[in-house]
């Protein structure tokens, strides 16, 4: 379904950014599994705005749980969480009905649906339906982290500046998991937040590079062909508004590889099968080999932007230019962090629900 992803364990998102509410349904999560509200709050804080690298759109994204928990646990039946939206302005978005803003969806959504679309704030297209999503994903996550499986994601790369590499070593991922802005040199963080700023002061945006290591996920999970860990991850992180490239382990480096350096050789150490190497990210042949997830997403700049630029008008059928108001990111890559950990989580439980069965990620039982 075009708003539903997963098999066994589902999500399906709902709403749109001017709208009363966004929500999301989590459906096929095993019960007994913990629902910290706390920490689903800190996972929205993180994606919400911050200062002056950031929207001036602020929401207090105050969640409601209204069904599938109790007592605290998950209790088997669908998870429903509903979002309000309060900070709108919709009459920043009167121009866009007509003169759709390049790089956005707004032309693509009135080629399919017929002028019916809600246009206000990109509507069902809008970044802000990752808070549920985020929402969702915070539930996923602590289920994981039951089993042992941690995820973890930082800014690799921002407007050129580029972070150190992202160690599978736990104390890097547990640090991650509750920065606002995730780097793991702070020297180049500030790099990054000044070339932020100095875009904003332009009136243009910056995109960069975001890396995932997810640690503890055991051999054999995934299927060959079409349903890889590769082919699932991909499949739930480029609907993350602004993506526009997934890769695993070495990606597109293996190009200037030989199967010699590329291969990640074998040994067995203290009666266990690991590998000295990881440039394939833990996957080979669809099916996760044990070792750390690796993988990156690249993030393109903020489209929203308040240099003119070519665009039509529809309703004239004339050429026009588009500089559009209201309030936008000048990078939304340290806010897109905690989507992709959701996204990772909410595929992870499916993947590991469909392998090992769904009560692999219950809870302690009563």
């Amino acid at each position: 379904m075009k708003n539903t992803i997963g098999t066994s364990v589902c999500l399906t998102l709902f709403g749109e950014s001017h709208g009363g509410e966004i929500g999301a349904v989590l459906d096929g999560m095993a019960p007994g599994i913990p629902v910290r509200e706390e920490e689903i709050a800190a996972q929205l804080a993180r994606r919400r705005p911050q200062g002056d690298l950031s929207t001036a759109r602020r929401e207090a994204d105050a969640f409601r749980i209204v069904s599938g928990v109790y007592g605290g646990y998950t209790t088997g039946a669908p998870i429903a969480i509903l979002i309000p939206n309060s900070d709108t302005r919709s009459a920043d978005y009167a121009a866009v009905r007509d003169v759709p803003r390049p790089g956005h969806a707004d032309y693509t959504a009135r080629c399919k649906y017929h002028g019916f679309e809600d246009s206000r704030g990109g509507g069902h297209f809008s970044g802000r339906l990752t808070a549920p999503l985020v929402a969702a994903g915070a539930i996923a996550r602590r289920a994981l982290v039951q089993r042992n499986i941690v995820i973890g994601t930082h800014i690799a790369e921002c407007a050129g500046v580029k972070d150190r590499a992202l160690d599978a070593a736990n104390h890097d991922l547990l640090s991650l998991a509750a920065a606002d802005f995730p780097v793991l040199d702070e020297k180049a963080g500030e790099r990054m937040r000044a070339a932020i700023r100095a875009a904003k002061a332009a009136g243009d945006s910056v995109g960069g590079i975001l890396e995932t290591v997810v640690t503890g996920v055991p051999a054999g999970v995934g299927e060959p062909w079409f349903d890889s860990v590769e082919g699932d991850l991909a499949r739930a992180l480029f609907a993350i508004p602004a993506v526009k490239g997934v890769e695993f382990g070495d990606g597109f480096g293996f190009a200037a590889l030989t199967g010699s350096r590329a291969n990640d050789p074998l040994r067995i150490t203290d009666g266990v099968v690991a590998h000295t190497a990881n440039h394939n990210g833990g996957i080979n042949g669809g099916v996760t080999n044990g070792m750390p997830l690796l993988y990156r997403v690249c993030v393109k700049p903020t489209p929203t932007v308040g240099i003119p630029q070519g665009s039509v008008d529809l309703k004239t059928g004339e050429n026009a230019v588009s500089c559009p108001g209201g309030r936008h990111d000048p990078a939304i890559l340290h806010r897109a962090c905690p989507v992709v950990d959701a996204v990772s989580a909410l595929v992870l439980c499916d993947l590991l629900a469909l392998r090992f069965g769904t009560d692999w990620l219950c809870g302690e039982r009563k």
